[in-house]
C-alpha cells in the first residue's frame, strides 16, 4: 500500500463530508489498516502500521493543505526532505528555506529543527511556519515547544511561526481548563495548534479546529509582506 491509496480514501471522504472531511481523518486512516495488514510481511504489524500511519498522516495533511495554500499565495514543502539533503542537492529556493530555519548551537554548529512541513511565501521566499504533525500529543509535543523556544531566541528565526497539527486521538486538547499537560504545552509553547478531530474542542486563541488554519496563515502572510515592504522601503 502506498500514499496514493491514502489520498484516494481521503478524497472519497471529502466527497461525503465536504469541508468537514478533515474531522474524519483518523477514521480514513483506520479504514486502511486491514488492507495494510494483508500486504504486510513481517512479525509486528502494529509497529509497522503505526509507522505507516504517522508518515502518511504527514503526507495527507500536505495533500489537504496544498490547494488551499495556493489560493492565498503560499506554498508547502516537506521538512524532512530539507533536513536530509545537503544544500548542494537542493534547489535554490529549497536551500534558502533551509537556511532560514537553522538553529545556531555555537561551537556545535547549525542544526535543522524537527519540522515535518514548511509553509512559505514563494513571492518573498520567506518561511511563514514550521509545522509538526502527530497523531497524538504524547508524540513529541514537548519537542515542538522546545524548537519554538529555540527559533524565537534567534533574531533571524524569531518571526517564524511554530505550529502543531493533530487528530488528537487521545483527546488531550478537548478541554481548556483544567488543562491536561499536552494542552498546557501547546497553549504556552506553540504559536498555534490545529485539531482534526470529530470531538468538539474548547477553542482558544492558540488551540483551534483545523479549518481556522488557513485564516491564520493569511494573517501571517500579510505580516510577512508588510515586513518585506518595510525593509525594501528602508533600503531605497
Amino acid at each position: 500500500m502506498n500514499f496514493k491509496s491514502v489520498a484516494i480514501a481521503y478524497d472519497q471522504a471529502r466527497e461525503k463530508y465536504g469541508l468537514s472531511a478533515y474531522r474524519h481523518i483518523s477514521k480514513v486512516l483506520e479504514s486502511l489498516k486491514e488492507t495494510h495488514k494483508q500486504d504486510f510481511k513481517g512479525n509486528d504489524h502494529e509497529q509497522s502500521w503505526r509507522s505507516f500511519k504517522g508518515k502518511n498522516l504527514e503526507k495527507l495533511i500536505e495533500h489537504v493543505l496544498k490547494t488551499e495554500l495556493e489560493k492565498i499565495g503560499l506554498a508547502i514543502e516537506n521538512g524532512s526532505s530539507l533536513e536530509r539533503r545537503s544544500e548542494a542537492n537542493l534547489s535554490v529556493l529549497s536551500a534558502k528555506l533551509k537556511r532560514q530555519l537553522l538553529v545556531d548551537y555555537g561551537e556545535y554548529g547549525y542544526h535543522f529543527p524537527d519540522s515535518d512541513l514548511i509553509i512559505y511565501n514563494p513571492e518573498t521566499c520567506k518561511v511563514i511556519a514550521s509545522v509538526s504533525v502527530k497523531t497524538t500529543l504524547r508524540e513529541r509535543v514537548a519537542q515542538t515547544g522546545y524548537w519554538n523556544l529555540k527559533l524565537k531566541s534567534q533574531p533571524t528565526t524569531k518571526v517564524i511561526k511554530v505550529i502543531f497539527i493533530s487528530p488528537d486521538e487521545d483527546n488531550t486538547l478537548a478541554q481548556r481548563k483544567p488543562a491536561k499537560k499536552g494542552r498546557a504545552i501547546v497553549e504556552v509553547d506553540t504559536d498555534g495548534t490545529y485539531v482534526m478531530s470529530q470531538t468538539t474542542i474548547e477553542e482558544s486563541d492558540k488551540v483551534k479546529m483545523f479549518d481556522k488554519l488557513i485564516e491564520d496563515l493569511a494573517v501571517w502572510r500579510d505580516q510577512d509582506i508588510a515586513t518585506s515592504n518595510s525593509v525594501d522601503a528602508r533600503r531605497s
